[in-house]
């Protein structure tokens, strides 16, 4: 005897604009902290969490990235909130590793956007918020940074929701975009609040900028502009192959994949009208993904 099924609908308007509140108030929380950091350029911010201009981002960032996920909580299914410290995980140890070397990439946003990927934007964008958040603690000069993660992460998620997954050659292209992106919100916190960058291959590129002319602002931001693409096109690549290769059972517990059409032959469940989902359970309930 199979199992009984339960279709949902969508949330109420009501409930969808509560959500959508949530998520902007979020986004604000996370831009307003950005800008603070950008203007008041806080050198102190580099001694760790106990310094007050650490503490104003730190409880920006937060008080944003737990916004979108009280926003987003009720859409995602127990395997997205499963992910989400793998997510995070992934994205401290390879960015650490990374940094240390002599490659001029990150790798520090492949648990951001494999969420963003399966579960929508605004859960890619306090992923990537969480995730410089929770490294922070280990290394603080990341912490101003949780703006450009969370941007990556909603960039990312948009890019998903929009089909360019469904093909794979899309990927990189959508990853080369969003790195633009990325590096420009970037370069005034590695130049105003840092005085250049924390890696030891970024930093040989904006050092051999200054020494042609350049100004901090204006070599940080081509070594942006030369690193970010590249990296966020690895990235966006790695997870493309890493969803691709989730058996379809996997990639089907995904609300966001199905509703949106997120991956080549993904789709809603035969006979259900958009904005409805059928869930194998007496228990679970989802939302409309953001």
């Amino acid at each position: 005897m199979s199992s009984p099924s339960l279709t949902l609908e969508s949330p109420t308007p009501a409930a969808a604009r509560k959500r959508r509140l949530l998520e902007i108030l979020g986004a604000l929380a996370i831009a307003g902290t950005y800008i603070y950091l950008v203007l008041n350029q806080p050198a102190d911010i580099t001694g760790g969490p106990g310094s007050a201009s650490a503490l104003i981002a730190l409880s920006g960032f937060l008080a944003g990235a737990v916004l979108l996920i009280v926003a987003v909580l009720p859409t995602l299914p127990v395997s997205t909130l499963v992910l989400i410290p793998v997510a995070l995980v992934l994205n401290i140890v390879l960015g650490q590793f990374v940094g240390s070397t002599l490659v001029p990439f990150y790798l520090d946003a492949i648990g951001t956007v494999l969420i963003a990927v399966l579960a929508g934007p605004a859960a890619g964008a306090a992923t990537g918020a969480l995730s410089s958040i929770v490294w922070s603690f280990f290394n603080p000069t990341v912490l101003p940074f949780a703006a450009g993660a969370a941007l990556i992460g909603c960039v990312a998620g948009l890019a998903a929701r929009y089909g360019l997954f469904r093909r794979f050659y899309l990927a990189p292209v959508a990853g080369f975009l969003a790195g633009i992106i990325g590096g420009v919100v970037s370069a005034p916190i590695a130049a105003f609040v840092f005085g250049g960058t924390s890696g030891l291959a970024t930093g040989a590129i904006v050092s051999a900028f200054r020494s042609m002319g350049d100004t901090l602002l204006a070599a940080i931001t081509k070594q942006a502009l030369i690193s970010d693409p590249m990296d966020k096109a690895i990235v966006f690549t790695l997870v493309a192959v890493l969803v691709y290769a989730l058996p379809r059972r996997t990639r089907q517990q995904f609300p966001f994949v199905g509703r949106h059409r997120v991956l080549a032959g993904a789709g809603q469940s035969k006979g259900l009208p958009a904005g409805r989902t059928t869930v194998r359970s007496t228990v679970h309930s989802t939302g409309q993904d953001s």
